[in-house]
């Protein structure tokens, strides 16, 4: 893209005065962002301009003042520095054009880098070649006057548009701010002063003036700094901040004749009194100004700029609250006080003034401040700049800054820096919202990937960086970087390679921590996985034990999480998340974490340490189960849970899976039937038994995870125990009753059943049967209560509580019997019985009587036949006759007296039939050993014989089942095998008659067990390798019954067949040795029998020759003393052919196992290292050949020490305070705690006399009993001497050594610590100190003041211990400094206490609070404090107090607890009751604090319990759109306690009258409206009721008059104009009522209508013509009804005879039809229909 140029020729006019046409207070134009040309990567700030809204260009397009020139082909490629290359300016050529023009020069000093003071400006006219000759002309008369420059004109300029090149309006005073610039000329930057500094201001308003300027510095020449002339190409120009600007007006017009003289006085005054910059000191490309905001009134803005204010304070500034807008640039301000009235200001223009800073506390009340400019001072540090919540853009330019430390601003967006001394990112703040930053022309630009590391630290919100899009290389460079490096970075580290982040940075924190970790312990790790949305993520802190200053104790962890924003900072505590991990949640992901780790030593707690993860990422989408278990007391009958921990990843928690399985011991688990929940009660199946529980989490999306699951151990049985124990049955003599009850417990065993009977004398009761459940009454028991007795046991024999129960008196019973039935095989021949039981009587005495029937029911005795005659007997054979008849028992009971009880029949379940298929003998023959043969043989009776059915069984005892032997079903004859030796054998013969009937089968049984067979070898042979070494052994096949001990012998065979047996080999397997090389090896066996019956002997074939084997060491052991000091050696035997050299290797094993290869020789010599570990020896046997065998080890006891012996012992120089280590040397194992005593002598002691020193010596005392001893003031001057008696560790002792020092103790230098102030009372203090060196003189005292700042000075006067506060030490510390003097007069350092705490007066207190108002629903409540009457107390609170603070709690009760918890949103002294009150109670929290920042103790008021007001409703409206087919809801606000049943009614009112017309039946709180409602208003009457029933006052509402639905409206209209209408309906022919319309009971109607009458007429058919049913006028009583519970029914009312039911098919037709109707007989209604539906008539 080709940039527009200024020629030297051109017309350009520079003038001195700063734009103060703007719309509302945009944003600074270097961070307007536009496409970047392919032929200049560097755009100028003016090309970076941003854009709040896009202006449109004007109708002209030729440019009033001065036109540039587009000049092709030069391209800025000079700047090719990633931060940018200062590119030098082209010459000006001003003082040419001030030659030619001859005008007179106006200078001031330009508040953006105007002209230099004296400089001309002039005006050249353009040469006819330029374009538009005729606007050059009218630019070079305008320009020659200089009252012309703030002409309305100016303000009427435009941007370029989106859609092509647009030449734009420049008004006079824009024209001269443009100096033309030699393209090609390249000068020094001061030759151009006045071009830069002029260009900040042109920098401002180009995008809104348009106007021609300077090319930037960092452009070529050849490029424009605004390109918005006639000939400039098209720019999309896109606004990214957004800022109160981006939505202000997008130029301010203005009028065009009353700001002229405004500007020009302004312009005029302003010019006299600045003073001019240079280009070093205002670059407009670094530095932005603002521009003046001339739309907005005067009471709301302030320009004065200039003016050399000094102060904010002075009474003609007229500062008020109202102001928005305040320019105080270019004065003399250095302090702000006073700008704190500004609460309204939104720009605050305090550039180039006098600010050093710091002092920036008074703008925290510019709550609304948005735009802050503080170019152009001597600022050194931002670190008092305040939270601003609102501020957007914030200029810091040419100043001393060395770093960016301040308070966090939440909505920071640009932050311009640059030209400062910035050489550090230490302290760097959080900025969320920050999207341009610009540090330019700072040391720090010198930091190599300084972009990489501000897109660190600020975030994902940065998008420009030194006014350029962020470099793609950077930002994936950022990327690179470990989580915690903005952390580390804003605490001071050095920014370096990605590649080296993780250590260094971990390695920087380990210094800033290596005084808080925990001693004698190392930290290696500090990380956080990678976490991921809903699975655990879990921190590591690796803390290693240093051994070297290990405490032994062991180290504990506490953990915190924290959640941040997408930087690491700003983090917030996670309540509750305090352990080794954190499960992420949904709406974590992109954020970061943080885990702060407390280590804990004992009970000492040491500072945190922290770690920070990436960004939480999604989850997979696949659940995990991280932990299942069982929960639950595993015993019968309880209720067990399985419990999981889920890692849903993302994924919606879904319907899991979850089953129960069963597993009994070595068996596999089996699935248990309907466990499909979570929980599970154990049975009775569940005992000794494990349980598995499955889960497999599935998400609702139908993602499934890995199934996991958790076994139990084995379920236990409960105790044994019955409840609900019973007897059934009728207590009546001869009944059986039955004891039951539920039994649980384990599988039941062999339970305990008593009956004991009550003895009707002494009325205890007594045993009368036991075993059983069930028990007969009897005539014993008659009179008498049965007692029954349930002692419950299970299969252990455990048995439970014992459960009895006591019956009814038993009473006696005529003859009965009962339960009478036939007994036996209704066949013929056969014997059968018939049974009951007879109560009342005996059944030896009752009779029986035998009949047959035909019938298989029984009717009469009438109908039977007698087969014999009643007697005593029960059994009777069945004779030929009965054969094919039902047989009949009459059961008569008698007593033995011959009383006769009612008798009972009792018939045959079937008829009689003749003999089934039977056997009448069956037999085995054959012999009873193993491989004998057995034949079975039978006879068969019952008609003919059919396929009879064949089985041999085995018995392992002759009364059991047996098992079938399958292979010889159906066979008479069976093989014995050896499956059945020692069983017994049966046959088992089952009858079948040809035509298919089955007998009953007959088993025989063999008479003996099954012999087993002769025992035999049916092979042999030896299996194994032939070497020395290995194990042969035998494999064999044996038959002829259970082995027994078969013998065997092995033989050793020679080459020539001489065979030798094997001494001592007499098992089955043998071990080749060395004896065997050479030989061939055999082995014989002779079976044998369990029952050692023998079988012939046999022998196996000869395996062989045996080869030699590897080398072995069979036996190892140490020689010598295992004794430090003494030498060890070692015996070896070997085997495994001729023997080589052999590896001999020693090793030191310590207590743990580790070992320590310590020689390779024969021998070991053992030192002090060896003492108390053990020594081990690993010898490998080696053969001649070079062939390694197995190694084999020895382990020696562990070496003994030798005796103590002390070697050497010498004292060094003793001085006081300085410990004494002497010099020792020691042998003899580990040494112990030796025995030492120092002593002390005036006089050295003599060689002679040392070794006595424990004896009593005069003068001598002792001083100390340890090795290393301090000198104290005693010693000193005095001769010191040490005593030393060796002693090993295990108590053994040497001979004592001694030693004595040649020289007195010196003293110490004086000094003095534990310096210290000590409070006496709250206003006198003491200093104290500990003296040491020497004896103390006259030390020195003195105390100090410290300031917040950190500033100490010293309080004159104060030159003792004690020190009484005075009013200058408020606020302040004090210190109190101790000289140390030594008696000889040596002094020594002056040491100072730490601060005291700040001194501060008594805090105010509050005696007690009080609360206003009444405790019911919508009161308001106010707390009033009372001041303690005292002096002091009102002298703080006067002077001190500085707000007070009020905290709400409402009252919570659990049981009768009562407890209250906090109302965040309440801070005022006053709180409105609300509903939520209702039954609870209030408490207020009062607390006051000072100037000091300290607050009181907490005072609480509390009131009863919230009583509900008055029941009242608010706000009541209607809701519903207006016309007649809406529906309408009624909406309120209610107050007053709970609601309950209020009352509603619906109304209609006419338009202009009081009279409301109710609606029956309306009382809810919805209304349909219909076309009744037409042209009312409707009316809702509300009366709140409360739940108890108190009722309020009631309220109303109403609507709009109600108008007709659009659609119907237009087609009533339509018809209303023809005056004659036809209609379709049906008309009920049934007239009766509680019929149903539309249930083919209808006819078909036609409704003709017009403006005189109505008629319903009855269409005519085949068979008759129309007739007329109902005719007649609109006159009264003519009305038309609607059904509200029928939306298709209307009614024609003509009068009291005439009318008539119609049905339409929709709601819409009758709405129509009623309206039409309505309409048409408009003259006798009160208002007019047509009015209504605004009809002209």
């Amino acid at each position: 893209m080709d940039e527009p140029v200024l020629k030297p020729n051109e017309d350009s006019v520079e003038d001195s005065h700063s734009p103060e046409i703007i719309e509302k207070q945009p944003l600074p134009q270097d961070f307007v962002e536009q496409p970047q040309s392919s032929e200049s990567p560097k755009q100028s700030s003016a090309e970076s301009v941003k854009k709040s809204r896009t202006v449109r260009p004007t109708q002209n397009g030729a440019t009033r003042a001065g036109t540039v020139k587009r000049r092709t082909g030069i391209t800025n490629d000079t700047d090719s520095s990633p931060r940018g290359v200062k590119p030098s300016l082209t010459k000006s050529t001003v003082s040419s054009t001030s030659r030619l023009s001859g005008t007179a020069p106006v200078t001031r000093r330009s508040s953006t880098g105007g002209l230099p003071e004296k400089q001309p400006i002039t005006v050249t006219k353009r040469p006819s070649g330029s374009v538009g000759s005729g606007t050059a002309k009218k630019t070079s008369s305008l320009a020659t006057d200089p009252m012309r420059r703030s002409l309305p004109e100016m303000r009427k300029s435009t941007l370029p548009s989106t859609n092509g090149r647009i030449t734009t309006r420049s008004s006079i005073s824009e024209t001269r701010r443009s100096v033309p610039i030699s393209p090609l000329a390249k000068t020094p930057r001061s030759s151009i002063s006045s071009d830069a500094s002029k260009q900040e201001s042109v920098k401002k308003t180009s995008a809104i003036l348009s106007s021609p300027s300077l090319s930037s510095s960092r452009r070529s020449a050849s490029t424009s700094l605004d390109s918005t002339a006639s000939s400039v190409s098209t720019r999309k120009l896109t606004a990214k901040l957004s800022s109160p600007a981006a939505r202000s007006p997008s130029v301010s017009t203005g009028s065009k004749g009353g700001s002229l003289s405004k500007v020009l006085d302004r312009s005029a005054t302003s010019s006299s009194r600045k003073k001019g910059g240079t280009t070093e000191s205002r670059d407009s490309r670094l530095i932005m100004l603002p521009q003046v905001e001339i739309k907005a009134g005067d009471d709301v803005r302030l320009d004065l700029r200039g003016h050399r204010i000094r102060s904010l304070n002075s009474g003609g500034l007229n500062l008020s609250p109202n102001l928005e807008f305040v320019y105080l640039r270019d004065n003399l301000l250095s302090v702000l006080d006073g700008i704190e009235i500004l609460t309204r200001v939104k720009v605050l223009d305090l550039s180039f003034n006098d600010f050093k800073g710091p002092g920036f506390e008074p703008l925290e009340n510019c709550k609304a401040l948005q735009q802050l400019y503080l170019a152009g001072n001597q600022i050194t540090s931002l670190i008092s700049l305040p939270e601003l919540p609102n501020l957007e853009f914030l200029s810091v330019a040419q100043n001393k800054l060395k770093s960016l430390s301040m308070a966090s601003q939440p909505r920071l967006q640009v932050l311009a820096a640059s030209k400062n001394k910035i050489s550090t990112l230490k302290g760097f703040p959080y900025l969320p919202s920050l999207e341009h930053l610009r540090v330019e022309e700072n040391p720090i630009l010198k930091m190599p990937h300084l972009e990489a590391a501000s897109i660190l630290l600020v975030g994902p919100t940065l998008k420009k960086f030194n006014d350029r899009d962020l470099s793609r290389e950077e930002v994936a460079l950022a990327k690179r970087y470990p989580s915690h490096t903005p952390v580390c970075i804003r605490g001071g580290w050095e920014f370096c390679r990605p590649e080296q982040a993780v250590d260094s940075t971990f390695r920087f924190l380990l210094e800033q921590w290596k005084e808080q970790l925990p001693q004698g312990f190392l930290l290696k790790e500090a990380v956080i996985d990678q976490p991921f949305e809903e699975d655990a993520c879990y921190c590591h802190f690796n803390f290693v034990k240093n051994e070297a200053e290990s405490t032994g104790s062991d180290i504990n962890l506490k953990y915190q999480w924290f959640i941040g924003e997408r930087t690491p900072s700003n983090f917030r505590e996670i309540h509750g998340a305090t352990r080794e991990f954190y499960w992420p949640k949904h709406e974590d992901i992109g954020r970061i974490l943080k885990v702060e780790c407390t280590p804990k030593l004992g009970e000492t707690e040491y500072p945190t340490i922290f770690a920070i993860s990436s960004p939480v990422s999604p989850g997979t989408g696949h659940p995990k189960v991280l932990k299942i278990e069982v929960c639950g007391d595993l015993l019968e009958g309880n209720i067990i849970r399985g419990h999981t921990e889920i890692a849903w990843c993302g994924g919606t928690p879904g319907k899991s899976i979850s089953s129960w399985l069963r597993k009994r011991w070595n068996s596999s688990p089996v699935v248990i039937a309907g466990a499909e929940e979570e929980e599970y009660q154990l049975t009775l199946d569940d005992v000794d038994s494990c349980l598995v529980f499955m889960y497999t989490p599935m998400t609702e999306e139908g993602a499934k995870g890995e199934p996991q699951y958790a076994i139990t151990d084995y379920v236990k049985a409960a105790p044994p125990s019955v409840s609900d124990v019973q007897i059934s049955g009728d207590v009546v003599e001869g009944n059986t009753i039955k004891g039951v009850g539920k039994y649980f417990g384990g599988r039941e065993g062999p339970s305990k059943f008593d009956w004991l009977r009550e003895d009707k004398d002494t009325g205890e009761f007594v045993l009368v049967s036991s075993g059983t459940n069930e028990y007969m009454l009897t005539k014993e028991d008659v009179g008498c209560c049965l007692a029954f007795a349930y002692v419950p046991a299970n299969f252990e024999g455990q048995e439970g509580k014992s459960v009895s129960i006591v019956s009814q008196k038993v009473k006696q019973a005529p003859p009965k019997v009962t339960n009478v039935k036939i007994i036996g095989e209704l066949k013929e021949g056969s014997k059968i019985t018939v049974t009951g039981i007879v109560t009342g009587g005996t059944e030896g005495a009752s009779r029986v009587q035998w009949f047959k029937t035909s019938s298989s029911t029984f009717e009469s005795e009438s109908c039977l036949d007698a087969l014999s005659t009643s007697k005593i007997a029960k059994a009777f054979r069945i004779p030929l006759g009965a054969v094919g008849y039902y047989i009949v028992a009459k059961f008569t009971p008698m007593t033995p007296d011959g009383e006769t009880g009612e008798p009972v029949y009792a018939i045959a379940e079937r008829a009689a039939e003749t003999l089934p298929p039977s056997l009448n003998f069956l037999s085995l023959t054959g012999d009873y050993a193993e491989g004998g043969m057995m034949t079975a043989s039978y006879g068969y009776i019952g008609g003919h014989e059919g396929k009879s059915i064949y089985n041999w069984y085995l018995h392992e005892i002759e009364n059991d089942s047996g098992v079938i032997i399958p292979e010889f079903s159906g066979l008479l004859q069976y093989r014995i095998t050896k499956d059945a030796i020692g069983k017994f054998i049966s046959f088992k013969c089952t009858p079948v008659r040809d035509d298919g009937t089955v007998g009953e089968p007959r088993t025989c049984m063999g008479q003996e067990r099954v012999r087993p067979g002769t025992p035999r070898l049916l092979s042999l042979r030896i299996a194994g390798t032939a070497v020395e070494g290995t194990t042969l052994s035998v494999e064999k096949k044996y038959w002829g019954g259970e082995e027994g001990d078969s013998v065997y012998r092995w033989f050793r065979t020679s080459s020539n067949g001489t065979n030798i047996e094997v001494n001592d080999a007499m098992t089955s397997s043998y071990k080749l040795s060395i004896d065997d090389i050479g030989f061939f090896i055999s082995v014989s066996c002779e079976p044998v029998r369990n029952d050692w019956a023998r079988g012939p002997i046999v022998l196996s074939e000869q395996v062989g020759p045996i080869v030699p084997g590897p080398p072995t060491c069979h036996s190892l052991e140490f020689q010598g003393s295992l004794v430090e000091g003494e030498r060890v050696s070692f015996i070896a035997s070997y085997s495994g052919g001729e023997k080589g050299e052999c590896l001999h290797e020693w090793f030191r094993v310590d207590r743990d196992g580790l070992k320590d290869k310590i020689s390779c020789d024969e021998f070991l010599d053992l030192t002090l290292e060896d003492v108390g570990k053990c020594v081990e020896l690993i010898y490998t046997p080696i053969r001649k050949d070079a062939l390694k065998g197995n190694c084999r080890s020895i382990l020696s006891c562990p070496i003994a020490p030798g005796d103590p012996i002390g070697i050497e012992l010498s004292i060094p120089e003793c001085c006081e305070g300085e410990t004494i280590v002497p010099k020792q040397r020691y042998f003899g194992g580990q040494e112990g705690d030796g025995e030492y005593v120092w002593y002390r002598s005036k006089n050295k002691l003599h060689e002679s006399a040392l070794l006595n020193l424990p004896s009593a010596i005069e003068d001598v005392h002792i001083c100390a009993r340890t090795l290393t001893y301090k000198p104290s003031l005693e010693d000193v001057g005095a001769y010191l001497s040490l005593y030393w008696l060796p002693i090993r560790i295990d108590g053994k002792t040497g001979n004592p050594v001694a030693s004595v020092y040649e020289s007195p103790v010196s003293p110490a230098f004086p000094l003095v610590s534990n310096v210290r102030a000590k409070e006496l009372s709250s206003s006198i203090y003491l200093g104290e100190g500990e003296y040491f060196g020497g004896y103390e003189g006259s030390s020195l005292f003195s105390w100090y003041r410290e300031t917040d700042e950190g500033t100490i000075t010293i309080i004159s006067g104060a030159c003792s211990k004690t020190y009484e506060v005075v009013d200058e030490d408020y606020n302040c510390r004090l210190l109190f400094g101790y000289t140390p003097v030594r008696s000889d007069s040596v002094t020594g350092e002056l040491r100072l206490s730490e601060p005291t705490h700040l001194i501060f007066p008594d805090i105010p207190r509050i005696e007690t609070l009080a609360l206003t108002g009444k405790a019911v629903e919508g009161d308001i409540l106010t707390a009033i404090e009372v001041i303690p009457k005292s002096e002091i107390q009102e002298r703080v609170w006067t002077k001190y107090k500085k707000d007070i603070k009020y905290t709400w709690f409402i009252s919570t009760e659990t049981g009768n607890n009562k407890s209250f918890e906090p109302l965040p949103s309440q801070r005022s002294c006053s709180y409105r009751l609300r509903f939520e009150d209702i039954g609870r109670s209030l408490r207020c929290e009062c607390i006051v604090s000072d100037v000091f920042g300290r607050s009181s103790d907490p005072v609480y008021a509390e009131t009863p319990s919230v009583s509900p007001g008055i029941p009242r409703m608010d706000k009541l409206e209607i809701e519903g759109r207006g016309f007649h087919t809406n529906l309408y809801a009624v909406r309120g606000v209610y107050s007053g306690g709970k609601e309950g049943k209020s009352k509603i009614q619906w109304l209609r009112s006419m338009v202009g009258s009081p009279d409301l017309i109710s609606i029956p039946g309306e009382t809810g709180r919805m209304y349909e409206a219909n076309v009744d409602d037409v042209g009312y208003r409707l009316v809702v009457i509300y009366t709140p009721v409360r739940e108890d029933g108190v009722e309020g006052h009631p309220v109303s509402a109403s609507t709009d008059p109600i108008a007709v639905e659009p659609d119907v409206l237009k087609e009533v209209k339509q018809k209303l104009e023809t005056g004659s209408v036809k209609f379709e309906a049906l008309c009920d022919k049934d007239q009766s009522a509680k019929k149903v319309p539309g249930m083919g009971n209808l006819e078909r109607r036609i409704l003709e209508v017009n403006r005189k009458r109505v008629k319903v007429v009855k269409p005519g058919s085949k068979t008759s013509f129309p007739a007329t049913e109902v005719r007649g006028t609109y006159a009264p009583p003519f009305h038309v009804e609607l059904f509200r519970n029928d939306q298709h029914r209307l009614r024609i009312v003509v009068d009291s005879d005439n009318e008539v039911d119609l049905l339409v098919q929709t709601r819409h037709l009758r709405d129509i039809v009623v309206l039409v109707v309505r309409g048409l007989a408009q003259r006798f209604n009160s208002t007019s229909l047509n009015s209504l539906l605004k009809i002209e008539t």
